[in-house]
């Protein structure tokens, strides 16, 4: 199983790369992983928001493989506590997913065409985010899951 992780938008700015570079390179120690960052389309001021979600959705929709497992992060998805984490993913292991795909969507999120692309939605808090936090974020959560399926000492009870 690989992690990939995608994200709309710019590059890690300065103040969070190295955290997520560090929780990356922690994850590869149980899964293959990498992150795909998604620029925006070149004319995305001069696009409504529908067309800029359009837009970025179809590119997004066009990077998916078939058999990719997508977890769309969504404020309206479903919140998971840690420990939940970890069994999700140790689910999609035991079901021998080949690629799971966490996205971070744009400014204004997604279309409605990756929404019901998306095999799951899950949601980090009911608070709004920065999305270079959210990428922060994710790397940590799902790096902690990762040590919680191996019981490692990283994740306290």
């Amino acid at each position: 199983m690989k992690f990939q992780f995608w994200t709309v938008g710019k590059d890690h700015e300065p103040y969070v790369k190295d955290g997520i570079l560090q929780f990356t390179k922690r994850i590869g120690n149980y899964y293959p992983v990498q992150w795909n960052i998604i620029p925006s389309p070149k004319n995305a001021a001069m696009l409504s928001e529908m067309d800029l979600k359009k837009k970025e959705g179809e590119t997004i929709l066009d990077f998916l493989a078939k058999d990719d497992y997508l977890v769309l992060l969504d404020e309206r998805g479903k919140q998971l506590r840690s420990e939940e984490l970890a069994s999700f993913i140790q689910q999609r292991a035991n079901e021998s997913a080949k690629n799971i795909v966490f996205l971070i969507g744009g400014a204004f999120g997604v279309s409605e065409a990756v929404q019901q692309r998306a095999n799951y939605t899950w949601s980090l808090s009911k608070l709004v985010f920065p999305h270079q936090l959210v990428r922060l974020i994710l790397a940590e959560q799902v790096y902690r899951a990762c040590s919680i399926n191996r019981n490692e000492k990283y994740h306290h009870q």
